[in-house]
């Protein structure tokens, strides 16, 4: 069954024009999102990085402030958007990034693995995951990463698990237990729920990230969920969330997480009252 439009989940991952790959103002994705009937929206933004890190694709530190500002001019319109922040996980990061989510009144992290590399020395150009040619190195060096991210506890959701295949490459099935499973039972442990992500269909796969697979896998270990469109344009919001909300019931979800200051609450799939006891994610311990 497709969920009406009335029942859509909150959208949980959205861009600006600040990170240099998409367009419009947190005020435009919040209209965008009334106007589909959702519950809620984060904004959540590509967060600025040390290290000359793949400034490319993301927000300057010196236009935080403007970020903020723009969360704070939706907010005069609908006061329940989140303040969130899209923040990548990479090897040495957790110094810079400790500091400095702390310093700020995040509703909501998503940690995100765009890159298998380490930061580079000089302005050479990062490979993003789906351009790499070994495949079968490269899905183990990325669930490896996914559970130092997870072991950190700087995080509150993991984004867009198994975004590797964006371009159609995936590994065997045996390999994909034998490296993901560890990845999600690292996931569990540090109290972190996962992304299913809809903007998997905007891409060459056609499918949600994650897959049903992995997605049935993190429902046997109690990991709860969240949804994003991932979008980059206001008209994306909400993107394809009937398919993605009739992908988690199929696997077994009944609820997603409510954020409110990096604390999750469960709430049912179509963004009803709220349920049970609050789920406090690993970030909230920061």
């Amino acid at each position: 069954m497709i969920l009406a439009p009335t029942m859509l989940p909150a959208d949980y991952h959205t861009h600006t024009r600040l990170c240099k790959h998409a367009a419009g103002e947190p005020l435009d994705y919040v209209r965008a999102a009334r106007r589909r009937g959702l519950p809620g929206i984060a904004v959540t933004d590509h967060g600025p990085t040390p290290l000359e890190y793949d400034g490319r694709h993301r927000m300057e530190m010196d236009e935080f402030p403007d970020y903020l500002r723009g969360v704070e001019t939706a907010r005069q319109e609908d006061p329940s958007v989140l303040l969130g922040i899209e923040a990548d996980y990479f090897e040495g990061c957790e110094s810079f990034m400790e500091g400095w989510l702390a310093a700020h009144p995040f509703d909501l992290v998503l940690g995100s693995i765009h890159y298998l590399e380490p930061p580079p020395r000089e302005k050479n150009e990062l490979r993003h995951l789906w351009d790499f040619g070994a495949i079968r190195a490269a899905w183990k060096r990325y669930f490896e990463l996914v559970g130092r991210m997870a072991d950190s506890g700087l995080y509150d959701v993991v984004a867009h698990l198994d975004m590797l295949k964006r371009n159609g490459s995936r590994p065997l099935d045996s390999d994909l237990r034998d490296w993901a499973l560890p990845a999600l039972d690292r996931i569990a442990r540090a109290g972190m729920a996962i992304e299913v992500n809809s903007s998997g269909l905007r891409h060459a796969v056609r499918e949600v990230y994650p897959s049903p697979q992995l997605l049935r896998w993190a429902r046997e270990r109690e990991i709860p969920i969240v949804f994003g469109s991932d979008a980059h344009e206001p008209e994306q919001v909400g993107f394809k969330f009937d398919l993605a909300a009739q992908q988690a019931r199929e696997c077994g979800y009944t609820q997603a997480l409510l954020f409110k200051r990096r604390i999750g609450s469960p709430v049912s799939i179509d963004g009803s009252t709220p349920t049970g006891r609050p789920l406090a994610s690993s970030g909230s311990r920061i």
